[in-house]
């Protein structure tokens, strides 16, 4: 609610200064047919002989590759009225795009598909990553290996290997925001079934998040109380201080409402933003307590040592070059490691000593 209140007090400001005919082009994440709305307060608030076009336009870029995204995008989209002036409007700001994207990656479409056409990109990403970590849990259950699994599926060229890699679940600020977009619009047009549809990719995420803890603490002897965890990164994903939706919140409240103890690394999210991020309104302990429970450090050596467990949360890159050898002798015996993301070698951590569990791959 918060974005359409936003837009609306932009665009009455757009109205009370404009004092020629305007292209508004409409660039957030927003829901559908907001547009409309726009129109409508812009042509209830116009001065005489100015006319408003809006244009959809919006931008598809990842946090950590976004300049890259923006210079050289999939495609670049441009919603308008099927009228004679709204396809002036999109020629127009097609234009301004010309200058470095290829006009056949230019697609020109109606509002309200082109407010739809972001958020259903970012669902049906996040639909991706929710069956492959469904997937996960069977191959637990099993002994397939969800990495072997991934590779097999994504050599189909119907399917594609982009967003096939397993994980302890998808963070960020868009996927869930946008998938809980289209949950409302479908409650909104009576399509109950459709809505139950898209939230159950919110609701797998969350399973794949309790269901890591879960074998964490049953592997630790079913109980995790006055244990020291390393969890190493904090991040939504690497390249970014993103913590927005982050798994690893998830994670460290979970661990905490347990009793552990928690050391926490990650190279670019800062000790502030972490408790912030940790003492939520929804916690039941203060800032004090949670000091006494958590440690902010300044390396993943730091946070490993004297602990039981170490629990790889972000794909940092620097934690598949980490000297685990030494890693292992500071910390506890035995010692584990839990990798959420898929990026150690767990054979190589296994002859060095460490009992290793990994999100898809049976323990047996």
């Amino acid at each position: 609610m918060y974005i359409i209140r936003y837009i609306e007090s932009a665009t009455r400001q757009i109205a009370e200064v404009a004092r020629s005919s305007k292209i508004v082009v409409e660039k957030s994440t927003v829901p559908c047919r907001t547009a409309e709305s726009m129109r409508t307060i812009l042509e209830a608030n116009s001065h005489d002989d100015i006319r408003f076009d809006i244009l959809s336009n919006p931008e598809f870029l990842a946090e950590g590759t976004a300049i890259n995204d923006l210079l050289y995008p999939d495609r670049v989209l441009i919603g308008g009225l099927q009228t004679p002036e709204g396809y002036k409007a999109q020629q127009a700001l097609a234009k301004i795009y010309e200058q470095w994207v290829p006009k056949d990656k230019i697609i020109t479409t109606n509002l309200w598909s082109s407010e739809l056409s972001k958020l259903a990109a970012n669902a049906l990403l996040a639909q991706r990553i929710s069956s492959i970590n469904a997937l996960s849990a069977i191959c637990e259950a099993t002994g397939a290996d969800i990495d072997e699994v991934a590779y097999a599926c994504g050599r189909d060229s119907r399917i594609g290997p982009r967003f096939l890699k397993a994980s302890v679940g998808f963070g960020g600020s868009c996927f869930q925001k946008d998938i809980l977009n289209l949950v409302y619009l479908s409650e909104q047009l009576n399509l109950p079934e459709v809505a139950a549809y898209w939230k159950q990719v919110v609701d797998l995420n969350e399973y794949q998040k309790k269901r890591f803890v879960s074998r964490i603490i049953k592997t630790l002897f079913n109980t995790i109380t006055n244990k020291r965890i390393a969890v190493l990164g904090f991040a939504f994903k690497k390249d970014t201080g993103d913590t927005r939706e982050s798994a690893a919140i998830t994670l460290c409240k979970d661990f905490i409402q347990e009793n552990a103890h928690v050391n926490i690394y990650d190279p670019k999210v800062s000790e502030q933003q972490i408790f912030y991020d940790l003492s939520g309104p929804e916690v039941t302990y203060d800032i004090k307590d949670l000091k006494k429970r958590v440690t902010v450090v300044q390396s993943a050596y730091e946070a490993s040592a004297n602990a039981d467990a170490i629990v790889v949360a972000t794909e940092w890159d620097e934690f598949k070059e980490l000297d685990f050898e030494r890693i292992y002798k500071s910390m506890n015996k035995p010692a584990f490691i839990f990798d959420g993301r898929l990026i150690l070698d767990a054979e190589k951590l296994k002859s060095i000593g460490f009992r290793v569990h990994t999100i898809g791959r049976a323990n047996f």
